[in-house]
């Protein structure tokens, strides 16, 4: 299994390079869809980063590729006063990342990571026995009490820690701990909260 949480800092050669070609991808404010479960606009089309895979892939110790049906290499811009749907939350990958692209005058708060009080929980067990072990009969049945019941109840959680926003800073952590963006800031792409996303998949392979 990969490590549950890596940091890594100035992760690519030229990130102003990379933040610019990250805004020019496009925000369109007012194409802002209020439903949807996280803050912010989404590029409208994927950044790929040369070699990010399968950099990935070696610190992982197995093969991984980009998430499909996921946001894997767009970018989201998150401004001051920004809802979604979600709250604390997990993610359909196998392993998650975000490479913050924010100016470093701009920086602040980061990726939130939390405790769920009443299970004392701060991840989805990975093994049926351990899920058995909270008094849950399956990974959906807690799913659905744990983080889909209470994500929009902050009462509900306990901050354990903050993963603190640093331009070029990428972070890599299992998407079945709880976690959530801290707020959005900024009011455009000057001072906005840019972040570069990472949902991976685990590659099948073939025994021989």
């Amino acid at each position: 299994m990969p490590p549950s949480f890596v940091m890594i800092d100035d992760f690519v050669a030229n990130p102003h390079e990379l933040r610019r070609q990250a805004l020019a991808l496009g925000y369109d404010a007012d194409a802002k869809d209020s439903g949807a479960n996280y803050p912010g606009t989404v590029s409208a089309r994927a950044l790929p980063i040369p070699g990010l895979d399968d950099y990935v892939s070696r610190l992982a110790g197995l093969p991984l590729t980009g998430a499909p049906g996921t946001l894997h290499g767009h970018c989201r811009l998150t401004l001051k006063g920004d809802r979604g749907q979600s709250g604390v939350h997990i993610d359909p990958a196998f392993y998650s990342g975000i490479l913050y692209l924010t100016p470093p005058e701009h920086c602040r708060g980061g990726t939130d990571f939390y405790r769920h009080r009443r299970t004392g929980l701060d991840s989805v067990p990975r093994t049926a026995d351990a899920i058995a072990a909270t008094g849950y009969a399956d990974i959906n049945a807690l799913v659905e009490d744990v983080v889909n019941r209470d994500t929009r109840q902050p009462a509900r959680w306990e901050k354990s820690f903050t993963a603190p926003m640093r331009f070029n800073r990428l972070i890599l952590f299992s998407p079945w701990m709880f976690h959530n963006s801290a707020a959005g800031f900024g009011t455009g792409t000057d001072d906005g909260r840019l972040v570069y996303l990472m949902f991976f998949s685990a590659q099948k392979t073939v025994a021989p």
